[in-house]
């Protein structure tokens, strides 16, 4: 007989030892309390309705609250240096896009957090192309109209952003590169208070994410003019790329993923990512998510890190190629 059965038999008079030391297994549940996903933008923007469209059905899986959190500022280094400095127990994630992990790294000259130390990718959850908008008030109908602007009107053109860093700045300076174009950036805190000023006609355009931009281009009052991923939005379906436009090669994605702190167990972290990717095959977690502008881009932990560290590579380059800098 083992010791294991042995010191088990003797045990069987001591009921309550017997179940802790011999009976199987089981590890501990998570979650067991709420969880917090920090958007580094304020609310309406195209990373905030991800995060809440995931985090309601993730609240309804885990039986726990899904509580999503703003904190804007800083070109989304405010929100992710949040994170960065919260418990490693998977109860504290940022759900980021591309400025925080992989653009501000190269134009900041010094962060409060370290992108590569501090995080551990857990899962790419959406994407969206942007789209270069205008007021439907202005004269602007193709991208060369503002190109053609920008360099007639010693002044030149203004572009928003979400924040210095975005995608939204980066696709701004990428234009201005490949066009030579005359153009000013404008950053915001968030891309709702950009599309306000671009409503009211107090900048000239905005490549702007597709959830926050949808129902004023639904509406009329905004005018979509490209998207800048490869091919065309589905949502958008009779507006051209970028590359159809005379611009081959322009290619950037607003993404969104999971981020938790790097000392996060890696089997939390691959139990967050494998619950998101359960409730991401429901058909109305894909609907809603696509009524918003955006859609499912499911890449699991490795998968997401190789992925990342593509975009840093991408976006270090750009960068050095435009001479952006943080505002």
């Amino acid at each position: 007989m083992s010791m294991k059965r042995r010191l088990c038999s003797a045990l069987l008079t001591l009921p309550w030892l017997w179940l802790g030391l011999c009976g199987p297994a089981t590890a501990q549940s998570f979650p067991t309390r709420p969880v917090r996903i920090i958007v580094p933008f304020p609310p309406g923007g195209a990373t905030d309705v991800v995060a809440r469209t995931l985090g309601a059905r993730l609240s309804q899986l885990w039986k726990h609250p899904v509580v999503i959190e703003n904190k804007p500022g800083g070109g989304g280094n405010i929100g992710a240096d949040a994170v960065a400095k919260a418990e490693g127990d998977g109860y504290t994630l940022l759900l980021a896009s591309p400025a925080e992990i992989t653009i501000n790294p190269h134009l900041y000259a010094k962060l409060p957090f370290d992108p590569v130390k501090d995080f551990v990718p857990v899962m790419r959850v959406a994407s969206a192309p942007l789209v270069l908008t205008v007021n439907s008030k202005s004269v602007f109908k193709r991208p060369q109209d503002l190109v053609k602007q920008s360099v007639a009107d010693a002044r030149g053109l203004s572009y928003a952003s979400s924040g210095t860093g975005g995608p939204q700045h980066l696709a701004g300076e990428l234009f201005r590169v490949i066009t030579q174009g005359n153009f000013v950036h404008i950053p915001y805190k968030g891309g709702s208070p950009a599309i306000a000023d671009l409503l009211g006609e107090q900048v000239d355009f905005f490549f702007a994410g597709v959830p926050p931009a949808l129902p004023h281009l639904n509406s009329g009052r905004l005018r979509a003019i490209a998207v800048t991923t490869e091919t065309r939005s589905q949502l958008l379906p009779s507006v051209p790329t970028l590359s159809e436009s005379g611009y081959p090669g322009f290619q950037i994605e607003n993404w969104q993923g999971l981020f938790a702190p790097r000392a996060t167990p890696q089997r939390i972290v691959d139990q967050i990512a494998a619950d998101s990717r359960t409730v991401m095959a429901d058909n109305t977690f894909r609907e809603t998510l696509n009524a918003s502008g955006a859609s499912p881009a499911v890449l699991m932990p490795k998968e997401f890190d190789a992925f990342v560290k593509s975009e840093s590579s991408k976006f270090s380059r750009l960068v050095k190629e435009s001479g952006a800098k943080a505002d």
